[in-house]
């Protein structure tokens, strides 16, 4: 009787353990009890985890006209010793050069998992010419839309940025469901962001290898974007290419704060006014305010999900046109209407830098040991 009334008691205490947490989650692989402090979600790579894992599959060019094309290929992105490369390559290796100013590429399957996942900038099919090639680059993008969906938690992210010129990496953050309306409205995360140019200055300080970012995207319209008022940089002599670093995130309905390797990027922690006076969008008479009925964190207090990606170029900024310097030049401006093309006739000069014949091409990868996720 005293042994079954102790193991009893060791029962209730264990079952008692679990301090609920004020994290949510969804998503196919999101836990159904959420304790505090418990990882909530984590892949160590050992394998590419398709049940966590989608990838995006569109010539969108990501909002900004980008010169890829994010497909589903074990050359773009595999698993190999516990880590994940997103690696881009040329599409002319696999049609032919002449493909990419007279052909069609329609990337619309039928297949679920072949679905076009975003038509949005001519995304699902693109018509080649001299003037505006096909999208020149092959590469990757995974998200655990459907798989794993969070709101307040740590994010830790272990990775190495890939280097070669104009090559774009980003481990981000979108809503799950635009509770807010569309971007920017809705919100968006950037963990951290890169340039994979080994020599790029900007009013002469280093913005390639040597930098990495974080910023919120956040706003009534994407012509009213306080980004400015949320965004941090730290630069690194040795370059984020050259080893591993822990991109980190704290989300909480207090503040969000970056950092990198546990050393605090930035923060934000807006007051009774939210975001809308965070922003300075009080100060635009006649805009309404996305967020009045949320709380001071909307949009940043919905569902989130991860986003893993390797661009290449775009015009909308990321690489700017004036005050800069890099070995070759850049060969495209942002208001150019043959962007893709004048990039893709420049590839004698910014390929070398790739090597992408060299070690399977890893330098030009984004590489990811592990992604993990605790809450609050």
């Amino acid at each position: 009787m005293w042994a079954a009334l102790v193991g009893l008691a060791a029962f209730v205490s264990l079952g008692t353990a679990c301090t609920p947490s004020i994290t949510t989650a969804s998503g196919t692989h999101a836990p159904v009890t959420i304790c505090s402090g418990e990882l909530i979600f984590a892949d160590d790579f050992y394998e590419l985890d398709l049940e966590k894992w989608q990838h995006e599959l569109t010539l969108s060019g990501g909002g900004n006209w980008e010169f890829q094309w994010y497909n589903n290929n074990r050359t773009n992105s595999f698993a190999h010793d516990g880590i994940l490369f997103l690696r881009p390559s040329l599409l002319s290796e696999q049609t032919g050069e002449a493909f990419l100013s007279n052909g069609v590429l329609n990337i619309e399957g039928g297949a679920p998992a072949d679905r076009c996942t975003n038509a949005a900038f001519f995304g699902c099919e693109r018509t080649g010419s001299p003037q505006n090639i096909i999208n020149p680059i092959k590469s990757a993008r995974l998200r655990t839309v459907d798989t794993f969906r969070f709101r307040y938690g740590r994010v830790e992210v272990f990775a190495k940025m890939p280097a070669g010129d104009w090559i774009w990496p980003a481990i981000w953050m979108m809503p799950s469901h635009n509770a807010y309306g569309t971007w920017p409205s809705s919100g968006e995360i950037d963990i951290t962001e890169s340039r994979g140019n080994r020599n790029l200055l900007h009013h002469g300080v280093h913005i390639g290898t040597h930098e990495a970012g974080s910023t919120l995207h956040y706003g009534p319209s994407p012509t009213l974007n306080g980004w400015e008022h949320a965004h941090w940089v730290r630069r690194n002599p040795a370059g984020y290419d050259t080893g591993f670093h822990r991109y980190q995130l704290e989300w909480t309905p207090d503040y969000i704060k970056f950092s990198i390797d546990d050393v605090e990027l930035g923060r934000v922690q807006p007051g009774n006014g939210g975001f809308w006076e965070h922003g300075g969008f009080n100060r635009h008479p006649g805009i309404e305010n996305p967020w009045r009925y949320g709380s001071k964190m909307a949009p940043f207090d919905e569902k989130f999900y991860i986003i893993l990606n390797v661009a290449v170029g775009g015009t909308q900024g990321f690489f700017p046109d004036d005050n800069i310097y890099n070995p070759t030049p850049k060969p495209w401006s942002n208001i150019s209407p043959t962007a893709a093309t004048d990039f893709w006739n420049a590839r004698h000069n910014w390929l070398p830098t790739w090597n992408l014949n060299h070690n399977d091409g890893k330098d030009a990868s984004m590489q990811v040991d592990y992604v993990r996720v605790w809450a609050l």
